[in-house]
């Protein structure tokens, strides 16, 4: 029996080792294990030693627990305790080695209803049935005594555990333990009841849960407890398993870009002070609504230069600009491009930014219509006009900005279709020879307007010879063709007649006579 005690701490030890790995007993860890030590205080025939703290006898003792309800644990426990008398004189004392064996039920008040599980203080009542081997030793009035016996117990006590973190808690209690109808001093003479002799136990301990808590996402905190089970690994998190948020504004530190000031889950829980969308932290103008592209900062205009920046802030729509903000200026003739008609070639203002044709220039465009000539009612130019439409390509190459347009006219001699076909087709006549030397067809426009635009008397013949004219005219692209200002939209050219192809002359057949048939001959 005395062998016990090395083995115990043998044991304790074992489990003290094993400690660091252990998980508290709770709903998630149902099996722990407790190491305890205890003062045990005899009351028996000799008298009582309850509360007398000088008369303690001293033992270890071992229990494993099970989880069973939040208000409830199970458990097998062993104590071992070396019970003595006092100094009787003479060959009276006992010495008795006890060993109780118990199955304790736990009645737990930190069950959810009083106080919360995980409470730091957790106060509990146990009442444990069990089994109790006592091996007596000693003398009474010169009897020897000496016996071993084992009782059925029982065993009632009221503790309290302080949880002292997840994997340790120390508890300490009380309790009263009866073995029925023992004899733990060996005096003969009883008592009439069945539990004159028994025991207080004052026991302190450790107490120290094994298993591991189902926790899917790995964060330490068990899936039962865990409001959020799907943090990812390594991620820190609060005691209910959710990630950190330092700063309050509902983004997770570890997904907060700004984790120490409060933001915006939009902007992964950075500050916008003037909510254009743009971090504080990337915006360049914090305090003032801008465009994302600009780092946060206006563009009134709409032209992708900073209002701050911008040297010209009234700048159309679409209009490509500078690093200043202004419009292009290609040519640098103070033109902008989105005005400049011609943008790759200096001109003044007044003419769009067009450079003017000189005087001379401007001459020969309007006396080349007097050296224009056609075969006589026909479309083909006569040879002399070449030299004056080689001098309009030259001039039109000189100017690649302008378009010339055509516009050829007639007099009143003759049908006025016939005639407005006539000068259609002359003008496009000149239109092809210019285009043979090598001018592109958007450059030049021709119409024919007949006889119905005169600029002299038709009634003489020096009238209708200046109004059978051609005209030439030069325009920047998208101005209206000036022949069309001057006399309006060119007439539609109506179809030329179709001649009717003469008749085949009808040929008489010839008429065949038929032949004479004579007489027979009479018969006599």
């Amino acid at each position: 029996m005395r062998n016990l005690l090395p083995a115990g701490a043998l044991l304790g030890l074992t489990l003290l080792a094993a400690a660091p790995k252990a998980q508290a007993q709770s709903a998630d860890h149902k099996t722990a294990i407790s190491l305890y030590g205890s003062a045990y205080q005899y009351k028996g025939n000799y008298g009582s030693d309850f509360w007398k703290w000088s008369r303690n006898f001293y033992g270890p003792g071992i229990s494993i627990n099970r989880y069973i309800a939040p208000g409830f644990d199970l458990g097998l426990q062993a104590d071992y305790a070396e019970l003595k008398s006092e100094a009787l004189g003479g060959p009276t004392y006992f010495t008795n080695n006890i060993v109780n064996i118990a199955l304790p039920l736990k009645f737990k008040l930190n069950n959810g209803w009083a106080l919360k599980e995980d409470a730091v203080i957790q106060p509990y009542l146990s009442l444990a049935p069990g089994l109790t081997l006592t091996s007596l030793e000693g003398g009474y009035n010169n009897q020897v005594l000496n016996s071993d016996r084992r009782y059925f117990s029982l065993k009632g006590a009221a503790g309290i555990n302080f949880r002292i973190s997840d994997a340790v808690g120390i508890f300490v209690q009380t309790a009263q333990v009866v073995p029925f109808s023992a004899n733990i001093d060996g005096v003969p003479s009883r008592d009439e009841d069945k539990f004159d002799d028994r025991y207080l136990q004052h026991t302190a301990g450790l107490t120290i849960g094994f298993g591991k808590a189902k926790d899917e996402d790995g964060d330490g905190v068990p899936d039962r407890k865990d409001k959020c089970p799907g943090t990812p690994t390594g991620v820190a998190v609060d005691l209910t398993g959710c990630p950190l948020d330092g700063d309050k504004d509902g983004v997770p530190d570890y997904q907060d870009k700004c984790p120490n000031e409060a933001g915006l889950t939009t902007l992964e829980g950075c500050p916008d002070k003037d909510g254009d969308g743009v971090r504080d932290s990337d915006d360049k103008c914090p305090d003032t609504p801008g465009k994302a592209e600009l780092q946060g900062c206006p563009d009134a205009d709409g032209d992708g230069v900073i209002d701050s920046a911008d040297k010209c802030p009234d700048t159309p729509a679409s209009v490509a600009v500078d690093a200043s903000g202004c419009p292009l200026d290609r040519d640098s003739d103070g033109v902008p491009d989105f005005q400049d008609r011609c943008p790759d070639r200096a001109g003044p203002s007044s003419n769009r930014g067009c450079p003017e044709m000189k005087v001379e220039e401007k001459k020969k465009l309007q006396e080349a219509t007097k050296f224009i000539q056609f075969e006589f009612n026909k479309a083909t130019l006569k040879p002399s006009s070449y030299p004056t439409l080689d001098g309009l390509v030259e001039l039109l190459n000189a100017y690649p900005d302008y378009n010339l347009g055509i516009s050829a006219h007639a007099d009143n001699k003759g049908d006025d279709a016939y005639n407005l076909r006539l000068s259609d087709e002359r003008a496009a006549s000149a239109r092809t020879y210019m285009l043979s030397k090598g001018m592109p067809t958007s450059r030049i426009v021709s119409h024919g307007y007949g006889e119905s635009k005169p600029i002299a008397d038709n009634a003489t013949e020096a009238g209708r010879a200046i109004n059978r004219r051609v005209e030439f005219d030069v325009y920047l692209p998208d101005d209206p063709n000036p022949a069309e200002t001057k006399y309006g939209p060119a007439p539609e050219i109506p179809a030329a007649p179709v001649k009717a192809a003469p008749k085949a002359p009808v040929k008489k057949a010839p008429v065949r006579k038929a032949p004479v048939r004579k007489a027979a001959p009479r018969k006599k």
